[in-house]
């Protein structure tokens, strides 16, 4: 939620964003809400990942819009590929964090959502930036939308005239109604991962979680078997809760072909 990778190509080593609420030393930080993450905790990320130093930025987040709403990263920012597109209002010295990205990332284009378009709230009550960047076989880009979006008029004219504007490289939208999965805390930003694997690595990844057709409905089914559509509070003290969790996931491992991975497994 508070990472950002940027490059011309998904394969090759790029530039590792991350993205912090304050600084656990002093300076600014946020009044209403507490900062979810801190300078020292995504330099400790970087640092036990091993992330070279010259491939990492680190950036603070706007206290001003965490104090709004905005409690990570992608409620107010996605990058895809070269291509940052935020608010304005995003980060602290937002022009200084540009620029130290165009220089350690020739091409870099930010795309800046301006507040007299689309304000803050606006951002946080329509979820546009808790979306996808998708790269086009044609080396355009399509932004991938939570309903929501659409259906803001002031953000749906936005998002209209940015495609239509010859100078960026979004030139597509697609939606969907995600509300279910958005009242779980879900959406698209959270399928922004990607791993970028070679003939091998692919080969040597367990082929029991590739997603192909049979898997896919097999994966519908189980879901159908075990999720509740409702939880009250009486269910979080009943052991036929705790018996159905570990028989769903002892049947997961099984569809995924994982082996034993719980300790309730061993």
């Amino acid at each position: 939620a508070n990472h950002n990778r940027l490059s011309h190509t998904y394969g090759e080593p790029g530039i590792q964003l991350f993205v912090y609420g304050r600084n656990a030393g002093g300076g600014q930080a946020p009044e209403r809400y507490p900062a979810r993450q801190t300078l020292q905790a995504s330099q400790a990320v970087a640092r036990l990942n091993q992330v070279r130093p010259d491939q990492v930025v680190f950036a603070q987040q706007n206290p001003a819009v965490i104090d709004k709403g905005v409690f990570h990263n992608d409620v107010i920012a996605v990058t895809n590929r070269q291509v940052l597109f935020a608010h304005e209002a995003a980060f602290v010295n937002q022009a200084g964090l540009y620029q130290t990205l165009a220089q350690k990332l020739p091409g870099f284009q930010a795309i800046k959502v301006p507040e007299n378009r689309v304000s803050v709230a606006d951002a946080v009550e329509t979820y546009l930036f808790n979306s996808q960047l998708l790269s086009l076989e044609q080396g355009d880009m399509m932004l991938v939308l939570p309903q929501e979006s659409r259906e803001h008029a002031g953000v749906w004219r936005y998002l209209t005239e940015l495609v239509e504007s010859p100078d960026n490289p979004i030139n597509a939208l697609k939606v969907f109604d995600l509300r279910e999965s958005m009242a779980n805390g879900g959406g698209p930003a959270c399928l922004r991962l990607r791993v970028v694997l070679t003939e091998a690595e692919r080969a040597a990844v367990n082929p029991g979680v590739m997603m192909n057709d049979a898997l896919f409905t097999t994966l519908n089914q189980w879901v159908d078997k075990y999720y509740r559509d409702r939880l009250t509070q009486n269910d979080l003290v009943d052991p036929q809760l705790l018996r159905e969790g570990r028989e769903a996931l002892d049947e997961l491992t099984q569809i995924l072909k994982l082996g034993a991975v719980y300790p309730f497994q061993r």
